[in-house]
This record gives structure tokens, sequence and C-alpha cells, in this order.
């Protein structure tokens, strides 16, 4: 099989414009751009035969091309990352399987995404397949704490016994009402914004209708439930590192903060 990762980023973000060229500074103060920061967590990924930057806008192209990736041009009308991976894989022959990468989430570990590809190869019947990770305590007080702030932060899922989805929300599903201590288990699980799709199902998904809940989450994942098609939530192990994604600008200490802990340069 020809396992390709797909990297969407566009520069006209409302909540961060210009995110994909923000700067983060890792272990050793060095300052690199969150899409050079997500391509090089792409590379460090096992079974990915090539790694691309999807993007509408010449800046990005720009950067991409001078720390050394491979970019693919897509058009201004591209609605989501999933749109724009659709629209690169029309560039590409002879994959097997695609893997979009968000380009604001540069903590994902490798196994992450090989977990990901190994899950969607043994499930036939699912047209993609995206990770999710239990909370901690301390993740779920974080995600709790933006929403009460009016903050858009972490996407959380729910899923059945067979871990096909049921639903993915902006709000913290499912509702606990309790706090949890900062190492313990919790009964939520954070969407990790990286899935692995099926090519036909990912190019058919331009053409599907968007849904009422899609416009009402912002959540791209959502035309698949609600176009009918079954979405394989891979659970994956933090294995003691910190997950967080770059969605607004109060995430960039985190995320910084999180880079150093871990000796990422």
């Amino acid at each position: 099989m020809t396992t390709v990762c797909i990297i969407p980023a566009r520069y006209a973000s409302m909540r961060y414009p210009g995110k994909p060229l923000a700067e983060l500074r890792g272990a050793t103060g060095q300052a690199r751009s969150l899409i050079e920061r997500s391509w090089r967590a792409a590379r460090n990924v096992a079974g990915i035969d090539a790694v691309y930057v999807a993007t509408d806008d010449a800046r990005i192209r720009a950067a991409a091309e001078g720390f050394g990736a491979r970019v693919l041009m897509t058009s201004e009308a591209c609605r989501n990352g999933t749109e724009r991976c659709a629209e690169a894989l029309g560039q590409l022959s002879g994959v097997d399987m695609v893997v979009n990468l968000q380009g604001d989430a540069p903590l994902t570990p490798a196994w992450f995404l090989e977990d990901l590809i190994a899950g969607l190869r043994k499930a036939p019947d699912a047209a993609l397949a995206t990770p999710v990770l239990r909370c901690d305590g301390e993740t779920h007080a974080a995600l709790v704490a933006d929403r009460q702030a009016g903050r858009v932060g972490g996407t959380t899922a729910v899923f059945d016994a067979d871990h096909h989805g049921l639903y993915f929300s902006k709000e913290v599903i499912p509702y606990t009402g309790q706090t949890y201590a900062p190492e313990a288990e919790t009964p939520v699980f954070h969407h990790v914004g990286v899935y692995a799709y099926r090519p036909d199902a990912l190019l058919a998904y331009p053409t599907w209708p968007v849904g009422r809940l899609e416009v009402l989450e912002g959540l791209e994942q959502l035309r698949f439930l609600e176009a009918g098609h079954k979405v394989l939530c891979v659970e994956v192990e933090a294995r003691g590192r910190k997950f967080w994604e770059l969605n607004n600008p109060e995430d960039v200490p985190r995320i910084e903060a999180m880079l150093a802990e871990m000796g990422e340069p």
C-alpha cells in the first residue's frame, strides 16, 4: 500500500489568522513555525511514503518549500482540511491511504498515526479512522476551562462498543459534572485532529451535502456521520506525552512549555 500524509494549511483562519506561520520555541529556544513542526512530526511516522503540505497561500508555500516540504497548491474554495486533502489527492496517483495531519497539531506522537493507519487497515467497513485519547484530570480541566472562558478549544468524541463514532463536539462530552485529580483517568476522550481516509471516500467527500451538525459544530468529520458513513475511533495511548492543539493564540505558551518538557528543539 502507498500511504501519503497531507498537511492542510490555510492562512485565513478566522480565530487565528496566519496560524500556520506562528513561531513556537522549543527546548533549545529555537523558533520554528507551526507548519514546520507539524511537517517534522509527520516525517517521523513509520509507514508513510510521502508528506505534502496542501495550501492556497503563497506565503505558506514559500515557507514550506524553504524548509524542504513538497507543496500541493489548492483552491481558496476548500471549506475545511478534508476538502483540501481531497483536492490535493486529485493531483496524486497510486495512493491507497491518505493521512490528514492537521497543521495545528505539532505535538502529535508518531505512534498516534501509526496506530491510526493500522486501525483503518483492519476495518474495511470504515470510511475513515481518527484517534481518540482518554483525558486525564488535567486535560479534562483544561477543556472545561476553555469552554467556561468562551474559547473554542479541543474536541471530544463519544463512540459505541465497536469504537464507531457516535458524535464529536467542541463541548466537553459526555458531561460528568465532576472534577478529577490531575493524573486520574476520566470517561472523556479528547479527539486528536488527525484522519486516515480511504481514497474513494475522501474524493467523494466534497460532493456530499454539508449537514446541519457540521455547520453548528464546525467539525468536518461530522459530514461522514451525517452522510451515513462509519468513522472508526482508534484509542491511542499518551505514553507520558502531553497533547494539545494550537487553536487560539493563548495556546502558544502551553505548547511551548510542552515542547520544552519533551526536549523538542
